[in-house]
């Protein structure tokens, strides 16, 4: 990720929230989440999510100004909440250890919402938004993507910068239902086998 970005993502540029209005963020993203499963990315509306989170309309807009906001946050979320990856350095731990925690890091990236099609399929289009709370979002999510990626592979390592790449053009080509992501996850494995060979 260029330095440019990494500064962009790591900016604070998110609100801070009391305890109340994080729980009210928080039944939405997760009434967001129900709600798409439901009906789909094209008839997910913030006023149906407000409606089943159980808050005014009003108040799910003061939180998220679009259902791709709501998406990306939501995707963003899922990501946050995966566990750590132990960090490693190229050339100090077997290639072997290392290409099994690249392709452990990759698949549990590529099938973060693989269970979920409606929610997958809406988090890829609201990943290409251009208003300005997905912009930061995406360079978030981008940033933690890079950051796993990176851990596993070794710090500055070209095989992680090639598997993160791989791992992006894999994501879309999933995204825009060309494959699944479980095979999405497959062919990343076979990835890292070739690239940290």
């Amino acid at each position: 990720m260029s330095g440019i970005l990494a500064a962009e993502a790591a900016e604070g540029t998110r609100r801070r929230l009391t305890a109340r209005q994080a729980d009210t963020v928080r039944r939405l993203t997760e009434a967001g989440a129900e709600e798409i499963r439901e009906s789909g990315y094209e008839s997910l509306s913030i006023r149906d999510v407000a409606r089943r989170a159980g808050v005014a309309a009003a108040t799910a807009y003061t939180y998220f100004g679009s259902k791709d906001h709501l998406l990306a946050e939501i995707f963003w979320r899922r990501l946050s909440a995966l566990p750590p990856v132990r960090k490693t350095s190229p050339g100090k731990s077997g290639n072997a250890t290392r290409r099994a925690d690249v392709i452990a890091v990759l698949r549990e990236l590529a099938l973060l919402v693989s269970g979920e099609p409606e929610l997958a399929a809406g988090c890829t289009a609201a990943l290409f938004g251009s208003e300005p709370d997905v912009r930061q979002l995406r360079l978030y999510i981008g940033r933690q993507i890079h950051e796993r990626i990176e851990a596993a592979a070794g710090r500055g390592s070209p095989e992680g910068s090639l598997l993160e790449l791989a791992f992006f053009g894999a994501m879309v080509e999933a995204g825009l239902g060309y494959t699944t992501y479980e095979h999405v996850a497959d062919r990343l494995a076979g990835a890292a086998e070739l690239i940290m060979d």
